[in-house]
């Protein structure tokens, strides 16, 4: 670089940092402006060596980065701050989270590690590294929720300057903003963010799609801006007349979220539902708020016909986020439908600035909101014993879904994410009652447990101590809280069986002379194909191992010499993960769905899945079912691009398979027969009754007990037990 080129970059920077400066959107103090100068300084020195892809100075990223702080989240002068150090400690190491705290105090410094802890990428390989991060990124929650938002911020920038970047890297970054820094931005109420991070998002991974429909409201525009000024002229003298403050403005719908509608309605872009869409935002203070958004409406739905189901009320009960508005959709000039929002000018900023703007206004209770969501976070994050992949998916399904709103038996309102059942709401209420759910009633009236929850619902759960979790219990619910809490319980049973299957085990051994130790242990692991030493237990446990496979076993030690050449052959003598504390699967099968249907399928040939490892199902044009690793390199631009062929897939364990089966009885009526049976069957641990059905004639009793169980051995001990049922003549498998 020439002197001269020199000289005109320190005049840019110096330009760009006036800039921010002036475009706070607080006002800052004297004190604010030091602190920042100072963070500015720090950060010209950490990066002064350092360039961008596309070759200016380094340094102007971090303050576009902090402009975005300021400006578009509206946040003080610690987060400008905090934005403009985020990445000094990453990229020189002269710099510590020390000397941060040290030149800038603990908030700055708790937030620039956060950061900082973020970008140190997971080095683990076996699960997708992009959900690790995800998880890792989440967890910094804990520190502080600003670090999420300066997150936000910086990839915001990364995206809007990632033209110099090669073709693949840019995918790659653009896929991971759709999968996961969209729906964060959506879910902290950061809409505008939100909104243009998808539309980047749509441009790297799908540019031809991106521009095709760019350049298409581009030649429109001219054609929507005559129809909302046309969609105006009718209703401005009658706002007028009624004396209001207001502005109303087109309000273009983004090229990502009319792609989805393309795509999800199947339709071409001019049949699109509502392209048009008008917001109307009135001055007002906040006692007469309401009352105005509803004399709005009156005066909108006057002139125009408004579609009786697109009514989205947020003004009486606002959304998690602290969004508020009042949305219609009404027939417009020429049949048209067009979407009118209705928001005062403290809603609109909040719309758009999301939490920032709740301190502004502190009459909200922004805060209560944001800690709210924070400890949903920190429930889903403290089930840390999923996997990455799984657990993203999870939080995901939470981040994006519409809310319901839901009642308790006293009439307290309970926001859960759209599709939730009753077992949700139990969970949502607390762990405990989750645990113990027995049934629930809707609007007074007993449901099954998966019975999908509307608006407007009175939910009553129905409790008892006898209660465990089941494996079905899993297809019930559906949000990230209740989903862990059920798993964590199913595999402490789990653990419950392995010790018992331990004692049984113990006994057995010893019948056949052989001691319980390390040794045997190791041994019958790897004798019975097996990964943990928990697994060997639980097995034992359930019967799947039982005396016949356990003298198998038996015989081939006392042949020690060929086990001996066999497994030299075969396998090491120590299993790798024998002292892992989890049970695992020995997986065997493919099923697809929340159904578990048996479909036929093929490998694919980029990631090569093995059993055992997360998948999916993706459906192809010609080939049927491919199945893909959740972490293989396409399944993002798959899970991004073609959601709506994507097929929930997984490895099932044969011996932890549950079968249904159906028994039938008969015998000599007596009293309390019915008890002594359902007794014997609730008695039998993993047998799962799914229907029973009774009748006698003439002192004679017939009964069918339809069961779900895990294998034969079950079935044999329960139907051994009923038979010892004073009056049961006959017991016989259908």
């Amino acid at each position: 670089m020439t002197e001269e080129d020199i000289v005109k970059e320190n005049a840019d920077i110096a330009k760009a940092y006036k800039r921010l400066l002036k475009i706070s959107y607080l006002t800052l103090t004297a004190e604010d402006k030091k602190l920042i100068r100072h963070a500015f300084e720090v950060a010209v020195d950490a990066h002064k060596d350092q360039r961008r892809k596309s070759g200016e100075a380094y340094i102007f990223h971090p303050i576009a980065v902090a402009s975005i702080v300021a400006s578009e989240i509206g946040l003080d002068a610690t987060c400008i701050a905090a934005a403009l150090l985020h990445d000094v400690v990453e990229d020189n190491p002269n710099y510590t989270i020390d000397d941060m705290e040290r030149l800038f105090g603990e908030t700055v410094a708790r937030i620039v590690d956060g950061l900082t802890k973020i970008s140190s990428l997971s080095k683990e390989t076996d699960v997708s590294t992009q959900a690790e991060n995800f998880r890792k990124m989440l967890l910094t929650l804990n520190d502080d929720v600003r670090v999420i938002i300066i997150k936000i911020a910086d990839r915001l920038h990364n995206m809007q300057t990632m033209d110099s970047m090669r073709r693949d890297k840019q995918e790659k970054i653009a896929s991971e903003t759709l999968y996961i820094y969209a729906p964060l931005a959506h879910r902290i109420g950061l809409y505008n963010i939100k909104t243009e991070l998808e539309d980047l998002g749509l441009k790297y991974t799908e540019p031809d799609v991106y521009d095709d429909i760019l350049n298409k409201i581009q030649e429109s525009k001219e054609e929507q801006d005559a129809y909302i000024k046309a969609f105006s002229k009718i209703i401005v003298d009658s706002l007028e007349s009624e004396g209001l403050n207001y502005e109303i403005k087109g309000r273009p719908k983004s090229i990502y979220s009319i792609r989805r509608k393309i795509v999800k309605q199947g339709v071409d872009f001019d049949e699109v539902y509502d392209k048009f869409a008008v917001r109307i935002i009135y001055k007002s203070d906040f006692a007469n708020e309401k009352f105005l958004a509803w004399k709005i409406y009156s005066i909108v739905t006057d002139h125009f016909t408004p579609n009786p189901i697109r009514l989205r009320d947020w003004i009486s009960s606002p959304k998690s986020t602290g969004y508020e508005a009042l949305h219609i959709t009404v027939m417009g000039p020429k049949g048209r439908w067009v979407e009118v929002q209705i928001r005062s000018e403290r809603m609109n900023e909040i719309a758009e600035k999301g939490y920032a703007a709740h301190y502004k206004y502190k009459e909200g209770n922004a805060e209560d909101a944001l800690d709210t969501w924070i400890d949903k976070l920190q429930e889903a994050l403290e089930n840390n014993e999923t996997n990455a992949v799984d657990f993203v998916e999870q939080f995901k399904l939470n981040l994006y879904s519409k809310e319901i709103y839901v009642f308790s038996p006293k009439g307290d309102l309970k926001s859960l994410p759209k599709g939730a059942t009753p077992l949700d709401f139990a969970f949502s209420i607390h762990t405990e009652i989750g645990m113990k759910t027995r049934g629930a009633k809707v609007n007074g009236k007993l449901v099954p447990l998966n019975h999908e929850l509307q608006s407007g619902d009175q939910v009553e759960i129905l409790t008892s101590e006898n209660i465990k979790p089941n494996r079905n219990w899993l297809d019930y619910a559906t949000t990230a809280r209740a989903r862990g809490k059920i798993k964590s319980a199913l595999r402490e049973e789990k653990k419950d069986v392995a010790e018992d299957g331990k004692e049984i085990l113990r006994r057995k051994l010893k019948q056949l002379k052989i001691p319980l130790d390390e040794k045997s242990v190791n041994e019958m692991v790897n004798h019975f194909k097996l990964k943990t030493s928990l697994d060997l237990f639980y097995r034992v446990g359930i019967g799947t191992i039982d005396n016949t496979k356990l003298k198998d076993y038996a015989s081939s030690r006392s042949n020690m010499f060929m086990s001996y050449i066999k497994n030299k052959i075969r396998k090491p003598n120590v299993a790798p993960d024998i002292d892992k504390d989890e049970i695992t699967a020995k997986y065997d099968q493919l099923v697809f769905g929340k159904d578990e249907q048996k479909l036929d399928y093929k490998l694919s040939e980029c990631c090569n899945p093995i059993p055992g490892d997360q998948v999916f199902g993706f459906l192809t044009i010609n080939e049927g079912i491919k199945i893909h690793k959740k972490t293989c390199p396409n399944a993002l631009s798959l899970q991004s691009n073609y959601a709506y062929r994507i097929m929930q897939a997984k490895w099932i364990d044969s011996s932890q398979e549950e079968f249904a089966t159906q028994i039938k009885l008969s015998g000599i009526d007596n009293l309390g027969l019915v008890n002594n049976i359902t007794q014997v069957i609730s008695a039998n641990m993993h047998v799962n009754m799914k229907s029973i059905s009774f009748e006698t004639d003439g002192g004679v009793f017939n009964g069918k007990i339809n069961v779900v169980v895990n294998n034969i051995t079950m079935l044999k001990k329960l139907m051994e037990n009923l038979k010892k049922i004073n009056g049961i003549d006959k017991v016989t498998r259908v």
